[in-house]
């Protein structure tokens, strides 16, 4: 395909975006090529959401213009990008769940009062085979899977008539399969003419689905390549600034002590629902066991009832020889057990300095005479912000430090105790490749140290890549254990509810 030839789908010309003293995007151009999928890439903070908010009319540009097929144009709203042709999907789905896939689809987008939907069906079944979209009008949006939701979206776009797709993060809740079916079905819609904008952080990915890359950092364009013509080495370096060495993981096999020991535990979600159930698990000393799992099948649940801060309604948990079940956080921190939790601005208190955050969780320590000693929780702070490359001062407020420092904190607070056993959720979760190869890393290192580490991860390439074994969750439940080498459609499958030992959904089981 020739890209030259054709008057761009969609031009973005010198675009500006200030948030008060933060300008997200800076002189940015970009350009969409008829019939194209091109990636938009960047870590988190580097303006590529933003750019995309301000061409679908969700946000509005300080400077800069907009052509869509040649023709200067003014977006103000959603409303304005559809009739000009632009769709978007997003993270998270705007669909009505109560529903069937035809009323999603048609909901907003009918001349009439009245809805005949015999008819509607009929119109939705008939896109849906055009362009390649395998969906059942009449299911109900809440029977679905999140990948056939993401169908809906897509359906519901090109229903529309547009012509420019916008995926933002297509691929962030998505198993392996899922993954494949969207790729085949973007690959046959752009046979068909239509352009996509791809955004995303996962290089694999990038360098599967598109044709031209584009690449953000801090707000300005870095560059724009040809898909065939780099590496994924290359495009980190572009969105980083510095080449990427990948994580160093010495073969060394587990020990025989089980440091961490999980028995039939089971937790109830906030609505007093079941959200974990029976999950039993094992990690060794000198062991990485990864939680592997699709958003919302009961990690966040599970992370919570080991640090101490959601009660289990059965089992037990042994952590280093000590019964912690149902302990607080602190009886869990006594017993040898260092927690990094996913949500790190909760692991902080944010008015108070990096140095008072570095000694938060062990204060008596740092008294004396009945007072707190703040050169001693100063000298404490200095070493471990040179042990752990922190860019801040002692006295900076915590608040002000990015997301990859600010994790750098916690981990420092944690790692220095040298735990036996390490809990830890969504480690890197929007950290850039430099923090993230950082932070995986001293996850590693603490391996070889002999700690027993539980990390429980949504992104799939942080499980393969640091985990000696494979725990897979699904609504709750224990679907199997696997090695890192396993097939990545038997993990899939996994993911998706089917048993490693029956072969059966747990929904199938009493069937």
């Amino acid at each position: 395909m020739t890209t030259n030839d054709k008057i761009p789908a969609v031009e973005m010309r010198g675009i500006t975006k200030r948030f008060g003293p933060v300008i997200a995007n800076h002189h940015v151009n970009f350009s969409l090529a008829q019939g194209e999928i091109h990636a938009l890439l960047g870590e988190n903070g580097a303006g590529k959401t933003t750019l995309m908010r301000i061409l679908y009319g969700l946000y509005h540009p300080d400077e800069g213009e907009i052509r869509v097929k040649g023709n200067p144009v003014t977006i103000h709203s959603p409303k304005d990008a559809i009739q000009l042709g632009i769709g978007m999907v997003t993270q998270h789905f705007a669909l009505a769940a109560p529903l069937t896939v035809a009323e999603n689809v048609i909901l907003g987008y009918t001349d009439s009062f009245r809805l005949d939907l015999d008819s509607a069906q009929d119109k939705v079944r008939e896109a849906a085979q055009r362009f390649g979209i395998s969906i059942n009008p009449n299911a109900f949006v809440k029977d679905l899977s999140v990948g056939q939701r993401q169908r809906v979206e897509i359906l519901k776009a090109l229903y529309r008539n547009a012509d420019v797709l916008i995926l933002d993060e297509p691929t962030a809740v998505l198993t392996p399969q899922e993954v494949e079916q969207l790729f085949d079905g973007l690959r046959r819609m752009q046979a068909q003419g239509l352009s996509v904008i791809f955004i995303s952080h996962k290089l694999h990915e990038v360098m599967s689905i598109t044709d031209r890359v584009t690449v953000l950092r801090q707000g300005e364009v870095i560059g724009t390549v040809r898909t065939q013509e780099t590496t994924p080495n290359e495009l980190a370096r572009m969105m980083v600034g510095r080449p990427t060495f990948g994580v160093s993981k010495p073969a060394s096999p587990p020990q025989e002590e089980v440091l961490l020991r999980l028995e039939k535990v089971s937790a109830n979600d906030n609505q007093g629902l079941p959200a974990v159930k029976n999950v039993t698990l094992h990690v060794r000393a000198g062991e990485i066991l990864g939680l592997a799992g699709v958003s919302g099948n009961g990690q966040r649940e599970l992370a919570q009832v080991l640090e101490g801060v959601r009660p289990s309604t059965s089992g037990y948990i042994i952590a280093n020889g000590h019964d912690i079940t149902n302990a607080g956080p602190r009886k869990i921190m006594a017993a040898g057990v260092g927690r990094i939790p996913e949500d790190r601005h909760e692991s902080v208190v944010a008015e108070m300095t990096v140095a008072q955050n570095m000694a938060l969780e062990h204060l008596d320590e740092f008294v004396r005479n009945g007072t707190l000693d703040k050169r001693r929780i100063r000298e404490h702070a200095e070493t471990l912000i040179q042990a752990y490359q922190i860019k801040a001062q002692p006295e900076d407020m915590i608040r002000t430090l990015s997301g990859g420092n600010m994790q750098k904190v916690i981990l420092a607070r944690v790692l220095e105790r040298n735990p036996a056993v390490i809990l830890v959720a969504q480690p890197t979760r929007g950290l850039d490749v430099g923090a993230t190869e950082y932070v995986r890393q001293k996850l590693v290192e603490q391996r070889q140290r002999g700690a027993a580490i539980l990390l429980i991860s949504e992104d799939l390439d942080e499980i393969l890549e640091l985990s000696d074994r494979i725990a897979v969750i699904y609504e709750g439940e224990i679907m199997g254990i696997v090695p890192p080498d396993v097939d990545i459609e038997q993990l899939g499958l996994l993911m998706s509810g089917v048993r490693q030992d029956t072969n059966t959904r747990p929904q199938e089981e009493n069937a």
